[in-house]
């Protein structure tokens, strides 16, 4: 690979870790708004499906970014993209933690209560996201290079559901009982929030199984990379 080609690597490498890093804090913050799965409106002895937190819209994108970081840039540096977001999720904390302390003028179009109301449960919803997203995001990477392994590099549809049916199972599992906990979410809403989320996630893999394989080979091709072979970035 020339100097050149290592340098639009490190840029689209770069780009894909801010687009991950963004999805992830994002979900962090906004989480607190609950919508209806349209046109899916379910109830089942009582508990409503597809009543999800809008903070579940671009998780799933940082499945699919560590997925593809994986295959072309290989598992170290999809780790390295991980411990970032931990980082970035941490820092945002800070700020909203000391913007919540400073108190709002009297004209100021968000007070103190609404700005409480709705980034006050940030700080626990970013510990729970931050544990779920520990557990799902190094069992995804690990998942995906043990299929990887197993298949000799095919079946690039397997390892990239296979992967991250298991983590996003577990993400919201592990997201769900600690805000539960937490007292965030009435423990009524549990299994209605796993069961929608599971299926949502679920759904959004294979949507974007397509996407994926269309990436994969849109890499291959501009890098001349051969059947396996990973990108060795400069730094």
């Amino acid at each position: 690979m020339t100097l050149k080609d290592q340098r639009v690597a490190q840029r689209i490498y770069l780009l894909l870790a801010a687009l991950f890093i963004t999805s992830l804090v994002v979900s962090n913050l906004i989480f607190q708004k609950f919508f209806y799965w349209y046109p899916f409106h379910i109830e089942i002895y009582g508990t409503k499906l597809f009543e999800l937190s809008v903070g579940i819209l671009p998780y799933p994108l940082t499945f699919l970014i560590t997925d593809i970081i994986s295959e072309i840039y290989g598992k170290k540096k999809a780790n390295q993209v991980v411990v970032v977001g931990i980082f970035a999720s941490l820092f945002s904390l800070l700020i909203v933690l000391v913007s919540n302390a400073v108190p709002a003028t009297t004209w100021s179009p968000v007070s103190d209560n609404l700005f409480t109301t709705v980034f006050g449960s940030t700080a626990i919803a970013v510990t729970a996201s931050m544990m779920a997203y520990l557990f799902a995001q190094f069992i995804d990477i690990q998942i995906y290079h043990f299929w990887k392994r197993l298949t000799n590099g095919k079946h690039l549809w397997l390892r990239n559901n296979g992967s991250t049916f298991s983590s996003q199972f577990i993400d919201t599992l592990t997201i769900l009982v600690l805000l539960c906990s937490f007292e965030i979410i009435a423990w009524d809403k549990f299994w209605g929030l796993f069961v929608s989320g599971v299926i949502f996630k679920w759904f959004i893999a294979l949507c974007d199984t397509p996407f994926m394989y269309l990436l994969v080979y849109l890499f291959k091709k501009r890098f001349n990379l051969k059947a396996n072979e990973e990108i060795e970035l400069l730094y």
